[in-house]
Order: C-alpha cells, then structure tokens, then sequence
C-alpha cells in the first residue's frame, strides 16, 4: 500500500497532473530517501556556511514537531527570535550554529519562502529534507544516500521513504559515511562523498573544547534521541571514548524527564544538546563534514542561471 501511494504521487508529479510551487529565488533542496540520520542536517550546515559569505541564505524547515503553526522566522541573520518548542530542534540547532543565515519553518515551504522574502530579502534558499516534498520546485536537488539504503526496503518492511528508482530526479548524489562505511555507485550522476571529522566538544557554558586524550579517556555516559542512535554510539567507541553507559531516546525526544546525575560527565549530539539546560558535564560532540567538489558544483550550476556570485 505504501509502495503504491508513493508511485502514484510521485507519477502525479511528473506528469504535471499535480503542479509545483516556484518560488521567484533559486532553492536547493538537500534530502534523502530514508527515515532516520544520512548527514542532512551536516550538509545543510555545511552548505551555508560555504555560501553565506557572499549571499544572503535562508533555511527552509518544516519545522518537526514544533509548538508553533504557519510560518515561523526562527533566526533573522543570527538573532534568534523563537525557542527551541516554537521552532523545532533542528531549525533551532541550525539558528545557532548559523549565525549568517536566516531560518524559517513552516508546513508548507512554498509560504515559508513567499514570508521570508517579504520579512528577511534572502538571495536564496536550502530546503532542508525537502527531496520528498514535491510540491515547491527546486533548482537543484541534492540527495544523500547511505550504504544500507541500497539494499534496504520500503516502510514499513524497510526504511526506505522512496524506492531507490526515485534518484532519478536527483540532480547530485552525496555518499554518506564514507569514513565508516565506504561505498561506489554506478549512476550517471554527478556523485560526491561525505567524510565527517570529529575534532571538538561543545558545552553551552564553556563553549569549544578539543577533542584530545584527556577527554576521551575520561568516564562517559552517552544518550542520543536520533533515528539512529547506535550510529552514534559506534562513533564515540571508533574515536576512543570510554563509554559506561549508551541509553537511546526516540527520535526528536523532548528530555523533559531528563535528569542528569550529579558527578557524572555526559555525551550527546549537537541536536540533543540544545534541549537541555545548560550543564557543565554535559557535552555534544560536533561534527564537520567534507564533501570535496560539492560547494563548486553548486556555484557552477546556479550560476548558469545568472543567481549568485
């Protein structure tokens, strides 16, 4: 059945039965086909970073669970103007650590994109998780894949959100994970390869800290409320930190019955830690990716169509 609904939508849209949205800036859309982290988040981020030196770029969200309806300015160039319930955590993670671009949820991205041109004059827009979100055009449309996605099967037997078939409509692929999990598709495509690097901690009181032997050697509990949490727990193993205890939350957990014991030093993801209030012994681990080619490609093709500079 779900197999059979998304065909059926999908074959809607390509045909024009169902029309698109456009909006009168250029959009990136940065997606995937699976439920659960391929690094789109870290894409999105690494994005605008790249591209925000020389233009004014706006974050489109849907906004995940937020306690908030219609469009929502969460960040207007840096400031931030609504908090992490009203606003979602992602969009709120990326307000923060973004502090040259504006962020804007909404339900409908096609309205979120006609408010903040009106509120915010963006030179331009990253649609984040928007691959499946048809109805506002894209320009260009970035899928991330993982290894496992390629076997994998569709809700509910799988993970998948969208059969594999559906790269087609993809303009660039992006391989996550390669540095855990290596990987080559055959694909006339332009492909490009995601490594993260892990090099620093934050703490919403002390700030950056180093990633180096003191840190990893000391006692860790680590929590995450991912669509994947043993993923991240595989990486804080691979980089050495000495784990006592791994507890998992679901995806977009709240931690409102969240209570930290007293003594005890925590790790958790840049996502999860801005949910929770400010603790010295609590820590994220932050993520840079690399994506080599990825921020050329982009300039290069939106600037065929005269857009950015």
């Amino acid at each position: 059945m779900y197999s059979l609904i998304t065909k059926v939508r999908n074959y809607a849209y390509d045909k024009g039965i169902i029309k698109q949205k456009k909006l009168p800036l250029p959009v990136i859309s940065v997606g995937n086909l699976s439920v659960g982290g391929s690094g789109k988040t870290s894409t999105v981020r690494f994005i605008v970073e790249h591209l925000s030196s020389d233009n004014r770029v706006c974050i489109l969200l849907r906004g995940y669970k937020r306690k908030s309806k219609g469009p929502l300015i969460v960040s207007r160039w840096g400031k931030i103007e609504a908090n992490i319930k009203e606003s979602g955590d992602e969009a709120f993670m990326l307000a923060k650590l973004l502090p040259n671009a504006s962020v804007v949820v909404a339900e409908k991205r096609y309205e979120g994109g006609i408010y903040a041109i009106k509120e915010l004059n963006p030179d331009l827009f990253i649609l984040d998780d928007g691959f499946q979100h048809r109805s506002l055009f894209r320009d260009l449309d970035i899928v991330l894949l993982r290894k496992r996605d390629i076997k994998d099967k569709l809700i509910p037997l799988g993970r998948l959100r969208e059969p594999l078939s559906s790269l087609s409509r993809a303009d660039a692929l992006i391989l996550s994970y390669q540095e855990i999990e290596p990987f080559e598709i055959d694909i006339k495509k332009p492909v490009f390869k995601m490594y993260r690097e892990f090099k620093r901690l934050y703490n919403p009181i002390k700030g950056y800290v180093n990633l180096d032997k003191n840190m990893l050697n000391r006692e860790w509990i680590a929590f995450s409320g991912l669509g994947d949490n043993n993923q991240f727990f595989v990486i804080l193993e691979k980089l050495g930190f000495n784990l006592t205890e791994k507890i998992s939350f679901r995806d977009h957990y709240d931690y409102k019955n969240f209570r930290p014991r007293s003594g005890k030093m925590y790790i958790t993801t840049m996502k999860d830690i801005f949910k929770l209030e400010p603790n010295e012994n609590i820590y994220a681990l932050d993520v840079e990716v690399r994506i080599e080619g990825l921020i050329e490609f982009i300039k290069n093709k939106l600037l065929r169509l005269f857009i950015i500079s």
